[in-house]
């Protein structure tokens, strides 16, 4: 009786990893910069982050985890009856203070390294045998009086020791760094772990910088997670949280500190920030070897791409037509038939994964294209991609000379009615497609003028 659920279980596994190996060929040897929060730390999905970070490791990604303290440090303060002293969100971290703040990133540093010492049976990192490293990688200045306010021992990031890091993740370690930075006079700062987080992975030069928070992302108006945000987007949301940051909550305040670290990494020339859950199992997994990810994930520009197609992509066209052939919408075209024609391809990428295609088919002499083999990923239709598949064609076609296109259809006229296409007789079509046209199919022809 459990046989046919436990198969279904294993297929779905199996097609799991087959369309996650390229992101495993792709992360190896790159290097993540990982930001914990305090909150992260405290909660009950800690160890499977820690499980997941531990599995990164083994598939060779070079792993930098910051990890921060700010409840532990009001605990600490609490119980020694300290008060908490804030200036534009800011500690003022006096010396009784400061101690609590040194204690608590020394405790969360044993706990951390702990964790990654696990190797139990019956666990995943059983045999792991992780090495982590820790130490005085960030060098720090006072932040200073600010509005005549002393902060005392509050600092700022001065310099990331990015030589030192790199030797260590050369060894397959990972490296351990606290919210704490220390000057070359032996004072000891606490330090944002935000700034820290994106201070690391710019003198990194790191891959990625991947900040856990509270929520799984940025949501828009209508609460749809955001899979993607470009950073002059992400500039402007911060500065709408800020502007009602007096009344706003614990999730506004830190979506505004992920964002800024995010949008700061990136203009440095980070290329991809994401923001996951520390709350959701799997949410590390999901975002690193899935197409769509698990959470938000900012960048100076769209990831999906539009470009031409070339040899090596031919068995994804093929991959991406095939429904679509067998459902009758478009006309079968074999392996050798679409390798003569690839230079006529336009693709939209994603991911180094191809979600939409088209082909021109130019008949110079009467100025007409032939706009065909029109395709978009079923799980991508709707974000507009085949409209700027269109207007990458009109746009060749311009360079080609072209002053119409046309296109014979079965299946999807009105999408092409809706984008200007009108219907036309048959005797319309240039001499050399209308000796060609397929009567058993009875598609419909619609010419656009350009």
């Amino acid at each position: 009786m459990n046989k046919p659920s436990s198969t279904q279980d294993a297929l779905q596994y199996v097609n799991w990893f087959r369309h996650s190996s390229p992101y495993i060929n792709a992360h190896r040897d790159k290097t993540f910069v990982l930001m914990l929060s305090g909150e992260a730390l405290d909660d009950p999905n800690l160890t499977n982050i820690i499980h997941d970070i531990a599995l990164l490791n083994s598939l060779d990604v070079r792993l930098v985890v910051v990890y921060g303290s700010r409840p532990q440090i009001e605990m600490r303060l609490q119980q020694r009856n300290i008060p908490t002293r804030l200036h534009h969100h800011q500690r003022i971290t006096d010396s009784d203070t400061l101690s609590c703040v040194i204690e608590a990133a020394g405790v969360l540093r044993a706990e951390l390294e702990a964790l990654f010492s696990m190797g139990l049976s019956n666990t995943p990192m059983h045999g792991s045998r992780i090495r982590v490293c820790s130490g005085n990688f960030v060098t720090a200045k006072p932040a200073g009086v600010v509005d005549g306010v002393d902060l005392g021992h509050t600092g700022e990031p001065r310099r990331v020791d990015h030589k030192a890091i790199n030797q260590q993740l050369d060894l397959n370690n990972i490296v351990l760094i606290s919210n704490l930075g220390f000057s070359p006079t032996g004072e000891i700062f606490n330090l944002s772990v935000e700034e820290v987080a994106t201070r690391t992975a710019i003198a990194l030069k790191a891959d990625k910088l991947i900040l856990f928070g509270s929520e799984d992302g940025i949501r828009d108006s209508r609460g749809d997670l955001r899979s993607e945000l470009l950073v002059a987007t992400a500039k402007r949301m911060v500065s709408q949280y800020l502007s009602r940051i007096e009344d706003a909550s614990l999730a506004y305040t830190e979506t505004a500190r992920l964002l800024q670290a995010a949008a700061d990494a990136c203009e440095h020339n980070v290329p991809r920030c994401h923001l996951i859950s520390y709350q959701q199992d799997g949410a590390l997994l999901a975002e690193l070897f899935t197409r769509d990810g698990s959470g938000t994930m900012v960048i100076k520009e769209s990831y999906e791409q539009i470009r031409q197609a070339s040899i090596d992509d031919v068995g994804g066209i093929l991959e991406l037509i095939a429904p679509l052939e067998s459902q009758g919408v478009l006309v079968r075209r074999s392996r050798e038939r679409l390798e003569a024609e690839i230079e006529r391809f336009t693709l939209v990428e994603r991911d180094n994964v191809i979600i939409g295609c088209a082909a021109l088919y130019p008949f110079l002499e009467d100025k007409v294209g032939e706009l065909a083999c029109v395709a978009i990923d079923n799980q991508y239709r709707g974000g507009e991609r085949g409209d700027r598949l269109l207007e990458a064609i009109e746009a060749r076609a311009h360079e080609l000379g072209l002053t119409s296109l046309f296109v014979l259809t079965t299946r999807t006229a009105h999408w092409f009615v809706e984008r200007g296409f009108k219907p036309a007789p048959l005797d319309d079509l240039p001499g050399e497609k209308k000796a060609l046209y397929n009567f058993q199919r009875n598609s419909k022809v619609f010419f656009k003028t350009l």
